[in-house]
């Protein structure tokens, strides 16, 4: 998607995790640990990819992003679409989306990566929202 900034890759965090599972010293139980929500998040506003399950092998991987954002208000935390994000991206402030990979079947998650969409502040400029309008306008 153009306009991240700030990218976060968790691609080597989640080779360690995986290591350790192979090997015998994180159990399934640790990592195979979806919430109820995410889950459902994943079912409803996920966007499939073609990326096996690296613990069960059965399913493919889904992607959910979550957004966050102090002037999101009650859509901060909100798991949202590819072209959601690319709406917010062009009518919202700066806000941060974390991707979260889920397998449906077993319960695997891990973050992704994490970047940054929306308008770049300028710097000594106030908000758009709740700014006050200066006694001129």
């Amino acid at each position: 998607m153009p306009g991240r900034r700030s990218v976060v890759d968790y691609s080597l965090q989640r080779r360690a995790v995986l290591a350790d599972v192979y090997a015998g010293r994180t159990g399934l139980f640790e990592v195979c640990d979806a919430s109820p929500y995410l889950s459902r998040a994943a079912k409803y506003h996920g966007e499939a990819t073609s990326v096996a399950c690296p613990v069960c092998r059965k399913e493919r991987l889904t992607l959910v992003s979550y957004v966050y954002g102090d002037h999101l208000g009650p859509t901060s935390g909100q798991a949202k679409t590819e072209p959601e994000l690319v709406r917010m991206d062009a009518a919202q402030e700066e806000f941060t989306v974390y991707a979260v990979e889920v397998c449906r079947s077993c319960g695997w998650n891990h973050l992704v990566s994490s970047y940054v969409l929306g308008a770049e502040p300028v710097p000594g400029q106030q908000p758009r929202r709740g700014r006050r309008r200066a006694a001129t306008e």
